[in-house]
């Protein structure tokens, strides 16, 4: 898809479809109000037949509209004029894509990046259409034997600006379709299935990413190197497998050589089903996306790479499958982590923080100015949160109100909950340093009193993405979440974006 500037009067636009907005009760945008003055009336003429009331998402396509220079005129519901904010903008700016990648359209003229919501300014007005025009036309085909495609698929979308286009507004397009890609990314990796997507086909992708990326060094290391630097904790999960772990590590180099870096571990679970605590067959096809952490991971880079970020990262993606086989982890078994702490595993379904551990513990090494871990960890934060907000906790208050800043900007949002020193007593043993689970109350909590047990030595935080990683029911599918989050808060520090 290509993203274009424009600037002029609406309704002089020569297009196959020119966009406006309608608020409810068929208030006319301004943009709107221009094309019916042009079209001496014509277009509040056909509103008043009572069809189209401006609601928010609804649309309505136009035909030769006289006085207007578009073939097709198409109008989006906007909803209530005084609660309009950037989140019913990017819903209208989904809804325009929907129906112009259906219809016959191949490019197209946006007047809605015109509209002025209380919340948001002309960067983030761009950014997020292109966001919310990406997100709608995302498609994952590839494992079914016919694509499911529109015959003539949107290919070019401007999008009208007050005046001449700033730089600030040309990056604002930049940053979108980095961040779009980036999602994109996790997507489709998180909507493979387990048996395409694996470990080693994870480690592919990142030698990939490598190539692609003239700042980003690529490094796998395999079961026997693990081996050697003491990653009991996460070899433990993987030896209920065929297929052998990968400790995935991608190095970009964009900022100044010495520089400490960001340094982003994901969880890469491409399967779990429990292992010996098996799991209950319902849903347990969903376990595909028990690696959407280290798809954020690879997303997130992909974007920073596109971008040219001016700073240092690294991304960390421990990587296998949790799987019951003979040599399997069994309940009651201990490991020792490459920290050299022991772990009594009361329940082999909490694999994510075994592989985690072994994973921030080894991104010591690089001396981080930070470390953040992304993991569909545990299901007590989806009864916490529901689908809408990423758990956060941290052991910075710094970096925490990044995360919370960058979330709320991106409308990919976070929640701090506590991580207090009461909670860590929830996972003593009588047989090793810790136990791998606490017991029923603050899961999520309890999971992070535990990875707080492996990076006492550099700022970190933690982000639970269990409930907010994919969609269930009928709209079944990878979000791509939290790359926007992680983006935005890497262009923070990089002082490129908007607060």
């Amino acid at each position: 898809m290509h993203y274009l500037l424009k600037t002029g009067d609406p309704a002089a636009q020569r297009t196959a479809c020119l966009v406006v907005g309608v608020f409810s009760r068929r208030r006319l945008s301004d943009a709107a109000a221009g094309v019916d003055r042009a079209a001496k009336g014509a277009l509040r003429h056909l509103l008043g037949k009572g069809d189209f009331n401006g609601d928010s998402g609804q649309t309505s396509m136009l035909y030769d509209l006289p006085g207007v220079a578009a073939e097709r005129v198409l109008l989006v519901g906007l909803g209530e004029e005084k609660s309009f904010d950037l989140p019913a903008y990017r819903k209208a700016t989904a809804a325009a894509a929907g129906v112009l990648d259906r219809g016959h359209p191949t490019e197209a003229v946006s007047a809605l990046s015109l509209l002025q919501p209380a919340d948001a300014g002309l960067y983030r007005i761009l950014r997020d259409g292109v966001l919310a025009t990406e997100e709608r036309l995302y498609r994952f085909d590839r494992c079914k034997s016919k694509a499911e495609r529109p015959k003539r698929p949107l290919k070019k979308l401007a999008l009208l600006t007050g005046g001449r286009p700033s730089k600030r507004a040309r990056e604002a397009l930049r940053h979108g379709q980095a961040m779009a890609n980036g999602v994109a990314l996790a997507k489709d990796l998180a909507n493979l299935p387990g048996n395409l997507c694996t470990p080693a086909y994870l480690a592919d992708q990142a030698r990939a990413l490598g190539r692609r990326a003239a700042k980003m060094k690529v490094k796998v290391l395999d079961e026997k190197q693990m081996q050697r630097l003491g990653m009991g904790a996460l070899l433990s999960v993987s030896r209920g497998s065929r297929q052998p772990a990968k400790l995935i590590v991608m190095e970009y180099s964009g900022g100044k050589a010495g520089s400490r870096p960001v340094v982003l571990v994901g969880k890469g679970l491409t399967f779990d089903a429990g292992g010996i605590s098996l799991k209950p067959s319902a849903n347990m096809d969903e376990m595909k996306y028990d690696m959407c952490g280290g798809a954020s991971v690879f997303g997130t880079l992909a974007a920073c790479a596109e971008l040219e970020l001016p700073l240092n990262l690294v991304g960390i993606v421990p990587a296998s499958e949790n799987l019951p086989d003979g040599d399997a982890n069994k309940p009651g078994d201990i490991v020792t982590s490459m920290s050299g702490q022991t772990i009594e595993i009361l329940n082999t379904d909490a694999e994510g923080r075994l592989i985690l551990c072994d994973a921030l513990t080894y991104a010591g090494r690089f001396k981080p100015a930070a470390v953040i871990d992304i993991a569909t960890l545990t299901g007590a934060c989806v009864v916490a949160l529901g689908s809408h907000a990423s758990g956060l906790l941290d052991n910075d208050e710094k970096l925490a109100t990044e995360l919370l800043q960058a979330g709320e900007h991106t409308g990919d949002r976070a929640w701090r909950l506590p991580l207090w020193d009461d909670y860590q007593g929830q996972l003593d043993s009588n047989f090793a340093d810790m136990a791998n689970i606490g017991g029923k109350g603050a899961g999520t909590i309890t999971a992070a009193c535990f990875l707080s047990r492996f990076t006492k030595g550099y700022k970190w935080a933690h982000l639970d993405i269990a409930g907010t990683a994919w969609k269930r029911g009928k709209e079944k599918g990878a979000t791509g979440r939290p790359v926007p989050l992680l983006t935005q808060m890497l262009l923070q520090r990089c002082r490129l974006t908007d607060r």
